[in-house]
């Protein structure tokens, strides 16, 4: 098969999903507090054979964000376990969802706290501004808005991503390859 020349830049993300501890609580957080509409929920049975060693029995769920784009969770109950759900550091895994303005971020802060869920800030990261949560399987969940001039900000810092990068790699990379080994860090990944 010919490989093509020129390929599209992929699109949007159709959805990112995690694995969750109990489906209704899910939802009750997604849907009942962040106003996320339930989009599908199906039940599957799949025999990944006898590579992967097991086969897979879980219900599947996806809320639609308003972009038409899709957070999707697991619940998957015969092999989840108790430290699957603790709370993960932001820095290894959080989603960040966009408000309208910065108004409607503070407004969906309020409509948070209200619920009884704890939603704190905001902090202001320059770019953006962003108040934060937990759901109720340890993932971090950020609700942000645009800064005043965001477009010209990411324009700047576009224009240096590449000088910041090699400076960061050429600051960091001797203290890495001791702590992960240089085979880790190679460009084509493990």
């Amino acid at each position: 098969m010919a490989s093509p020349t020129r390929l599209s830049a992929l699109g949007n993300i159709h959805h990112a999903a995690y694995r969750c501890r109990d489906a209704e609580q899910t939802r009750w957080f997604y849907e009942d507090i962040l106003g996320l509409k339930l989009a599908a929920a199906f039940e599957e049975d799949i025999d990944f054979g006898e590579n992967l060693g097991r086969n897979r029995h879980f219900l599947h769920i996806f809320f639609e964000l308003a972009d038409g784009n899709y957070l999707a969770f697991f619940d998957e109950p015969a092999i989840s376990e108790e430290a699957d759900f603790s709370r993960k550091d932001s820095f290894d895994m959080h989603i960040a969802l966009e408000a309208e303005s910065h108004q409607a971020m503070l407004d969906w802060q309020a409509r948070i706290n209200k619920s009884g869920k704890t939603c704190l800030g905001p902090v202001d990261h320059g770019f953006v501004q962003s108040v934060y949560m937990y759901d109720p399987n340890g993932i971090q969940v950020e609700i942000t808005s645009r800064a005043e001039g965001y477009s010209d900000i990411m324009k700047a810092h576009q224009s240096e991503a590449k000088a910041q990068l090699e400076a960061w790699t050429e600051k960091t990379r001797s203290a890495k390859q001791e702590r992960f080994g240089a085979d880790k860090l190679n460009a084509r990944g493990r």
